[in-house]
């Protein structure tokens, strides 16, 4: 039975991924790299150390990464101070809901924890979660399962007793490694057939968890775990993530 429920944030429950794919690519700009907005496609929740060579690798072999992302973060903090962001379809809802329904709930995010309160509790939504793990409060970001399997600690329960709600592959990724159920909500675009593979449901909005949770309250997952670590099955050895899989930190983007 799930009895623990844990969100991702950025393009999950506020629509802030619009906004770092916008200012990745106006900061990269700026400085003269021609990153275009399916370069940040491949960077959502992907920690630092895997988000460098990347970009190197897809962008310009110059690409002085941390300068560009001190001024995205520049850029799109001063949006955000200016406009707020706006909460994702059936949020509210949902939380609604799990409450209600008495589920725990916890945050793995590879944002940093002041701006994950800042961003939530604009939206009035951060009190609902009384676990909140972050990028920087793990050795391994997403891909790798760390940041869940903190959360699924944090929270006292089993793996299989956790459902994490992803918008990325990469989220996806790090939830199916950690043993947890993993729902996909896509954002920007739609899953690869091998992501899907792994998901246990896709759905269009966050309201529609609700009848998965409904569902399962009387009937198991028919869902094959088989929670390898190794990426190669999904991503092939010769994608740009599987070269410096090794090499991994915990930063956030």
């Amino acid at each position: 039975m799930i009895k623990g429920i844990i969100f991702d944030m950025d393009g999950l429950m506020i629509n802030t991924e619009k906004l770092l794919q916008r200012f990745w690519c106006e900061a990269a700009n700026e400085f003269g790299y021609p990153m275009k907005p399916e370069h940040s496609l491949k960077i959502r929740s992907l920690s630092a150390k895997l988000a460098e060579p990347m970009l190197k690798q897809l962008v310009s072999e110059e690409f002085d990464y941390q300068k560009v992302r001190k001024r995205r973060i520049e850029l799109m903090n001063a949006y955000i101070e200016k406009n707020g962001v706006e909460e994702k379809e059936g949020l509210k809802e949902l939380l609604s809901y799990l409450k209600a329904e008495k589920y725990e709930l916890a945050i793995a995010t590879a944002t940093d924890y002041e701006r994950t309160k800042l961003y939530l509790s604009s939206i009035g939504v951060f009190s609902y979660f009384s676990q909140v793990v972050c990028g920087n409060m793990v050795k391994n970001g997403k891909p790798e399962p760390d940041i869940y399997q903190l959360a699924v600690q944090k929270l006292g329960y089993a793996p299989e007793e956790c459902m994490a709600l992803e918008d990325s592959p990469n989220g996806i990724l790090a939830a199916y490694g950690a043993g947890v159920l993993p729902v996909m909500v896509p954002d920007l675009d739609q899953p690869e057939e091998k992501i899907r593979k792994i998901a246990y449901q896709v759905v269009g909005n966050l309201k529609e968890v609700i009848p998965i949770l409904e569902n399962l309250k009387t009937v198991s997952p028919c869902y094959e775990r088989d929670f390898s670590r190794n990426l190669s099955p999904f991503f092939g050895e010769n994608h740009q993530y599987f070269d410096v899989f090794q090499e991994k930190n915990s930063d956030s983007l």
